[in-house]
């Protein structure tokens, strides 16, 4: 099977690192001309100056934007659309705090609720009309395990993630008759700076060194190890392609077989 996106626009969010960088310069890779989001314009310039060039006129941009800031946001990716089109969209952003139910205060959902929720919406609704005139698109959401199995600490991820896939469902159902595809990759340990930082936060609210703590997440996942950002990429350009033209309306886990369900 060989994935071609050639003439195809792709913008994935959050691309200079860890699971967005991975899947920007998949799809590059693929022949997609790749526009990547993030908020350090330095960080962007080298990353797409590292972009794989394939095709003939395949070319890459960089849009400088900071999910965190809803407005702002809001104000610079409509500017964008007003001069562009999108045939694929990873909505992918930085994961809000972590922190205990009973530690979060109402504003804190307010702010996940922008960053993970109102920026994914309102790209996607930026990206539709032209999927819609030219009868195909793919809209594929950087999700968590967490919305089939809240993890601990994570509460405004658990709660608002849910709302996401919950809203990606229904629409997938509206745009479905457009060959417009929608789908969620249920994300779990992968080794990145997020998964990092994280264990690092553990580790000094505990006796228990980084190191052991990575050693107890991936023992209690069936494959022992962390997830590699480019295996994830892999997923993500099968659902970008025209394999995937038959499946909508999914939740993937991506989790080298961590959860429960089935």
């Amino acid at each position: 099977m060989k994935i071609n996106l050639i003439s195809k626009n792709a913008l994935v969010g959050a691309a200079t690192q860890g699971i967005g960088a991975a899947v920007a310069t998949e799809l590059a890779q693929c022949g997609a001309n790749v526009t990547v989001i993030a908020r350090n314009e330095a960080k962007l310039m080298n990353f797409i100056s590292l972009l794989p060039v394939i095709a003939e006129g395949q070319n890459h941009q960089y849009i400088v934007a900071d999910y965190s800031d809803f407005e702002n946001y809001k104000s610079i990716i409509s500017e964008y659309f007003k001069n562009h089109t999108v045939d694929i969209l990873v909505n992918n952003t930085n994961g809000p705090a972590t922190g205990l139910a009973l530690e979060k205060e109402t504003e804190a959902y307010q702010s996940a609720f922008d960053l993970l929720f109102k920026t994914t919406c309102e790209t996607s609704l930026l990206a539709l009309p032209h999927m819609i005139k030219q009868k195909y698109g793919r809209i594929i959401n950087v999700s968590s395990l967490s919305v089939k199995e809240p993890i601990a600490n994570l509460v405004l991820s658990n709660s608002i993630r849910s709302a996401v896939v919950a809203w990606s469902k229904t629409l997938s159902n509206e745009v479905a008759q457009h060959n417009i595809t929608i789908n969620n990759v249920l994300t779990g340990f992968f080794d990145t700076e997020r998964i990092k930082q994280m264990i690092e936060n553990e580790a000094q609210g505990s006796n228990t060194s980084p190191a052991d703590i990575k050693q107890a997440r991936e023992n209690k996942i069936p494959m022992k190890r962390l997830g590699k950002p480019e295996e994830y990429a892999y997923l993500v350009a099968f659902l970008a392609s025209e394999y995937a033209s038959y499946l909508t309306g999914a939740s993937i886990p991506l989790d080298g077989g961590l959860s429960n369900g089935y």
